[in-house]
C-alpha cells in the first residue's frame, strides 16, 4: 500500500482508543523507565543542548516502544518525539500539519528522573492540524493519570477506582495566586523584567517537570503557568486538560494554542479574568 492510498486517520479518539493509548504509555513505563530508575549507570545518561539538558536510556527506549505501538494503532498518523525531534527539527513542522499526530515526552523531568527525584511523568498528545484534542499526563511512581479530549471534563483516573472530574482554581488577584514560571529559560533582560512578578505573586516556583505542573493546574492546586519555550511534547497536553478543567490557556497576543508556535510566551490560567490580569501584568513588564 502506497502512502497516497493509506486511509485517512480518524481524528476523534474512540474510548476503545483512549484504553489503548494508556495502556501502551503504562507498559512503557514499566518497561522502560521504572526499572531505570535510580538505577542508571553513566553511559545510560548524556546531554542534549546543555548540561542540564538530559536524555537517559529511558527516554530513548520509552519513546521508541509508546511510538511503535502507537504508529501500529493508528497506522496513518504521524508521531513526534522529543527525542526524535532533537535528531530531526522537521518532524515537529510535520506533526503541526498533520490531520492526526501523536505528540510524546517519554521522560518528562529527565534532570529530576537522573538525579533520583520522583518527580518525573509522561506526556502524551493527539493533536488534529496542530490543535489538541487529547492530552495525557501520566505518573509512573503513583500509576495514575489525568486526561481529557476535546469534548469532555478533564479526569484523574487509576485503576481500581472511579474517575474524578477536576476543575482549576478559583484564581483571583495576583496578591492571591501560586504559580508557576520557568524563568530559566528566558532570555536575561525578560528574566530580569520579570523578577518583580515574584514580589507581586507570593508564591512562584518551578517543578522542572511540565507533567507534574499542569497535574497541579488542572487540579487547582497552582493558580497559573508561564511558558517560554514552547515544545509542544510540554504544552500540547496540558493546556487542553487545563482548559476542560475550566481553565485558559493562550499565548500573550491572544492567540490560542497551536504546536506550530515555536516563540512567544504561553500563559494557562485558571478563568478568563485571572488570565487577563496576569497577562497585563506580564505584557506590561516585558514591554509588549
Amino acid at each position: 500500500m502506497t502512502p497516497e492510498t493509506l486511509p485517512r486517520p480518524a481524528t476523534r479518539l474512540t474510548e476503545a482508543q483512549i484504553s489503548s493509548l494508556v495502556n501502551i504509555v503504562r507498559r512503557a513505563a514499566r518497561t522502560e523507565i521504572l526499572p531505570r530508575f535510580r538505577s542508571l549507570t553513566e553511559g545510560q545518561i548524556s546531554t542534549k543542548s546543555g548540561p542540564a539538558d538530559l536524555v537517559t536510556a529511558a527516554d530513548t527506549g520509552a519513546e521508541a516502544m509508546i511510538a511503535r505501538a502507537i504508529s501500529r494503532l493508528f497506522p496513518g498518523a504521524a508521531v513526534l518525539g522529543e527525542e526524535s525531534a532533537a535528531g530531526d527539527p522537521d518532524l515537529r513542522k510535520a506533526a503541526a500539519e498533520a490531520e492526526l499526530a501523536f505528540i510524546v515526552d517519554p521522560v518528562d523531568g529527565t534532570w529530576n528522573f537522573a538525579h533520583g527525584l520522583p518527580l518525573f511523568g509522561v506526556i502524551l498528545a493527539a493533536t488534529r492540524f496542530g490543535k489538541p484534542i487529547f492530552g495525557m499526563l501520566y505518573d509512573p511512581i503513583t500509576d495514575d493519570w489525568i486526561f481529557a479530549t476535546e469534548d469532555g471534563p478533564a479526569l484523574q483516573s487509576e485503576v481500581g477506582r472511579p474517575n474524578r472530574t477536576l476543575a482549576t482554581s478559583t484564581g483571583g488577584a495576583l496578591s492571591t495566586l501560586s504559580g508557576i514560571a520557568h524563568l530559566s529559560y528566558m532570555s536575561d533582560s525578560d528574566r530580569r523584567a520579570l523578577a518583580p512578578l515574584g514580589a507581586d505573586v507570593p508564591r512562584l516556583n518551578s517543578l522542572r517537570c511540565s507533567c507534574h505542573e499542569y497535574r497541579l493546574l488542572a487540579q487547582g492546586a497552582v493558580d497559573f503557568i508561564l511558558s517560554a519555550t514552547l515544545n509542544p511534547w510540554d504544552h500540547a497536553a496540558g493546556v487542553l486538560i487545563c482548559e476542560r478543567a475550566g481553565g485558559v490557556a493562550r499565548f500573550l497576543d491572544g492567540r490560542e494554542y497551536d504546536t506550530g508556535t515555536t516563540e512567544g510566551y504561553l500563559l494557562s490560567a485558571p478563568d478568563e479574568a485571572t488570565w487577563q490580569t496576569l497577562r497585563d501584568r506580564i505584557a506590561t513588564a516585558l514591554g509588549l
